[in-house]
């Protein structure tokens, strides 16, 4: 598919994601914008735009992921190089919004530090975000500029359609997935399953339950991030334990910190389906997981933005 870009159309990439920016500049027939990125020797980060952005319509790229408070740095410190260097509309694209899950207080005396991050963003010049699979959906709220959220998971469920699994059922591996997993199994036109696990006071122990029949049956275990991958393998333990035929999860953020990796390789799961919001470095990248591109969807909301169009499509 073509592109048409217009005059003053420039893309820039940052540190968290190059691959992504590399895949996204290709599918829209352009070239990533000149700018360096350095530090001086306490660590301050030092950013030069390396061509004129005057007037431009301006896209930056950047996950907020692992070194999170890093590349957060870089992002705001390249907004307001980009708002002094006179640009016209400052766009940026942020595939994982780092952050995220501090979305309210859940105890006293806690920040609210997606709030904080929305705050932040604004302030330091940026006119619209477009990210994917925010933690909560309300996050939009956080900002007043205009906020395009776009989801993994029909990409996902496109992947797992097309391996044509009979007796399928989509489990949700705790009780905040369980709208995504009714999402899914409306697209794959399966039932649905959920993992309920239970603390005793008395003991500390706790209990996994599985609610509804997933024996004989391919489980479809779907969240948006995997972080230390506890809750998707523990998961997957309960299904194979109540006689599921196979396991298979997906994700949109394949954070994968800690032992993720090692449990996720040693738990029943048979595939883990991702995406590349966050680049995965090779070590991680094992024969069990399966990496989509959100490259093309990036790309389409990009180009119904720039030549302002609905991108209410793309959420269908």
């Amino acid at each position: 598919m073509t592109y048409q870009l217009k005059n003053g159309f420039k893309l820039f990439t940052l540190n968290s994601n190059k691959e992504l920016a590399n895949e996204m500049a290709n599918l829209l027939g352009c070239e990533l914008g000149n700018c360096s990125v350095s530090q001086f020797s306490d660590g301050e980060i030092q950013i030069h735009i390396e061509e004129s952005v005057r007037g431009c319509e301006v896209y930056i790229i950047q996950s907020t992921s692992a070194p999170v408070n890093k590349h957060i740095m870089e992002l705001l410190i390249m907004i307001d190089a980009m708002k002094r260097a006179s640009a016209n509309k400052i766009n940026v694209v942020i595939p994982y919004f780092g952050y995220a899950r501090q979305d309210r207080k859940a105890r006293s005396r806690e920040p609210i530090t997606a709030k904080l991050m929305a705050n932040l963003f604004e302030n330091a010049g940026a006119t619209r975000v477009l990210t994917m699979d925010l933690h909560s959906p309300q996050i939009q709220g956080f900002f007043d500029k205009p906020v395009e959220h776009l989801f993994g998971l029909p990409i996902i469920s496109e992947y797992f359609e097309k391996k044509g699994l009979e007796d399928v059922v989509i489990v949700a591996p705790h009780n905040g997935s369980v709208v995504r997993a009714r999402k899914m199994a409306n697209l794959l036109h399966a039932p649905i399953a959920l993992i309920d696990k239970r603390r005793f006071e008395a003991d500390g122990a706790e209990i996994t339950y599985v609610i509804g029949n997933v024996e004989g049956k391919n489980a479809i275990i779907i969240d948006d991030l995997i972080d230390t991958g506890t809750t998707i393998t523990l998961a997957a333990k309960a299904l194979a334990e109540n006689g599921a035929k196979s396991i298979y999860a997906g994700c949109t953020h394949p954070v994968f910190t800690d032992q993720a990796i090692s449990r996720i390789e040693s738990s029943p799961i048979k595939e883990l389906v991702v995406t590349n919001t966050i680049e995965l470095p090779k070590e991680k990248m094992i024969e069990k997981i399966t990496c989509i591109s959100v490259a093309p969807l990036l790309v389409e909301a990009i180009d119904r933005i720039h030549n302002e169009k609905a991108v209410s499509p793309l959420f269908e």
